[in-house]
């Protein structure tokens, strides 16, 4: 895609810093990082959300990602975990418009989270959800 900056990053026309360069994804450093260390997993191929995603390449990222997060745990960089993150859609957050798994270290006490209530739905609530659901994803694989 020719406006994306994550294209460009795959096609050498902007500057990243890398961590891994394998032919289907790529890993490089988030240049408004939450916490230090964090990073970003992304498919070669464009794909502007999860919808638009081949199974392969996303399986590719979600592969890369593991590797990394086990080589933060691994570096000198003090971490005590690792979040994946990845928004699909502006109401779940995403700002660039090219599939990418964040893989954010983490610290006790450093001050990334996210803020959310959870919910208290009751069992009949969930199971119609769920029944819903299940319709729906057979729907999708049709």
């Amino acid at each position: 895609m020719s406006n994306c900056i994550f294209c460009a990053i795959v096609a050498g026309r902007a500057p990243a810093s890398v961590v891994l360069d394998e032919p289907d994804v790529i890993a490089f450093m988030d240049i408004r990082p939450f916490t230090p260390g964090h990073l970003l997993v992304i498919p070669k191929r464009h794909a502007s959300g999860l919808a638009e995603l081949p199974p392969e390449d996303g399986a590719k990222v979600f592969a890369a990602g593991q590797r990394i997060a086990a080589a933060l745990r691994a570096s000198d960089l003090p971490i005590d975990g690792v979040n994946m993150f990845l928004a699909d859609g502006v109401a779940a957050g995403q700002e660039v418009f090219h599939v990418h798994l964040h893989l954010v270290p983490r610290r006790a006490g450093d001050g990334f989270g996210i803020v959310a209530r959870a919910q208290s739905p009751n069992r009949t609530v969930l199971d119609g959800t769920a029944s819903a659901l299940r319709a729906a994803v057979e729907a999708y694989r049709s």
